[in-house]
């Protein structure tokens, strides 16, 4: 049973940067990849970025290029997401999931979640 644990989110100012982790247990060779999605009170859950294992293709929401950066340790099972000039509308619960799809379109395994604050 995959297991996916969220770290590193907090309370930080608009313009500064926070790097979420999500360290993966229990993965099989059937996952291909991993994303970050994100949800702010009374919205929709978004994508915001995901990753390949292997070869590492990475794949963006418009509204966080050239800010967000997703990254992987295959060693450790661990996707990160280093988050650079944020804005309050960023703040959200940030949740990453693992993927069984090729296509990294539908993800079957989530983490509990964890709280990104930007204060204006």
């Amino acid at each position: 049973q995959v297991q996916l644990v969220e770290s590193g989110g907090g309370l930080v100012q608009a313009g500064g940067s926070l790097r979420l982790s999500c360290a993966a247990s229990g993965r099989t060779f059937s996952t291909y990849g991993m994303g970050w999605f994100r949800q702010a009170p009374g919205k929709e859950r978004e994508f915001v970025a995901a990753i390949r294992w292997s070869g590492g293709s990475t794949y963006y929401a418009d509204s966080v290029k050239g800010r967000f950066t997703i990254s992987k340790d295959n060693v450790r099972n661990t996707v990160y997401l280093q988050m650079n000039s944020l804005k309050p509308a960023d703040t959200a619960v940030y949740y990453c999931a693992e993927s069984r799809d090729l296509q990294l379109r539908e993800y079957d395994y989530w983490g509990q979640g964890t709280q990104v604050t930007v204060s204006s």
